[in-house]
This record gives structure tokens, C-alpha cells and sequence, in this order.
């Protein structure tokens, strides 16, 4: 199953989509819930990982292709670090056990996948407060 999420640079889950086939190509995912016109709307500069590339709007995503320039390297050393939060955000969404061992309808993940990101901003709420 495909569940699209956008996290904010310190990981926090900001949203959810619903779910889509497995199958379904991450970037086409995007196109059909519209995060790609809702980032360029809000002039938000998101960064993407390489399945991204070719996205319109203010997406940006790392240099493909070996041999690159110790430039682009070094860019996209960076480009990962930056991503970090957000791709632990969604580890660990899907690091619940519920959505690995999933025995309902597939459609019903999307759901899931909401109630899991408040519940896991939550715990991470409580522990930044100590």
C-alpha cells in the first residue's frame, strides 16, 4: 500500500493521505491527492526523494546517475541530511505493528495511518516536555 505523508523538518507528522495501491508510483500518488499544487500554492520548498524527480513545483529532489561531480555529491549529502527527520517520521509510522500485520481492508490504512500520526505526535509532544 502507498500512504503519501509530508513531515515537518523536525518530524512531525503533518499529514496523511489515504491509501493507494502498492503499485502506485509515489509521484502519481502525489498528483492524485494534489500535494504537489497544494506545496506550490502555499510557496513551500519541499524536499523529495529521488522517485520525486521530474515533479512540477517547488519540489526538490537529489541528483541522479553515477559518476556525478563531487558538487553534486556533496549536494546530495546534504539534501540527505536534511531529510532525515522526515524519513524517520515515516519509519516510524510504519514501524506500528498494526499497519505491518494489517488484516482489514487495505482502504481502511488511510485511517489507520491518521490515527497512528496523532498518536505518534503525541508521544513525541510528551517527550520534548520531558
Amino acid at each position: 500500500m502507498n500512504v503519501p505523508i509530508i513531515a515537518t523538518p523536525d518530524g512531525t507528522i503533518l499529514w496523511t493521505s489515504g491509501a493507494l495501491p502498492g503499485r502506485t508510483h509515489d509521484l502519481t500518488a502525489a498528483r492524485i491527492w494534489g500535494i504537489l499544487r497544494a506545496l506550490e500554492k502555499a510557496g513551500i520548498i519541499t524536499l523529495a526523494d529521488k522517485a520525486y524527480q521530474g515533479a512540477e513545483g517547488p519540489v526538490v529532489t537529489p541528483y541522479k546517475g553515477k559518476n556525478k561531480p563531487q558538487s553534486q555529491k556533496q549536494a546530495n549529502r546534504s539534501h540527505a541530511r536534511l531529510r532525515g527527520p522526515g524519513e524517520r517520521a515515516n519509519a516510524q509510522l510504519k514501524s506500528w505493528r498494526i499497519l505491518r500485520k494489517l488484516r482489514s481492508s487495505p482502504s481502511k490504512a488511510g485511517h489507520l495511518c491518521k490515527a497512528i500520526a496523532v498518536l505518534q505526535n503525541h508521544r513525541a509532544a510528551q517527550a520534548a516536555r520531558g
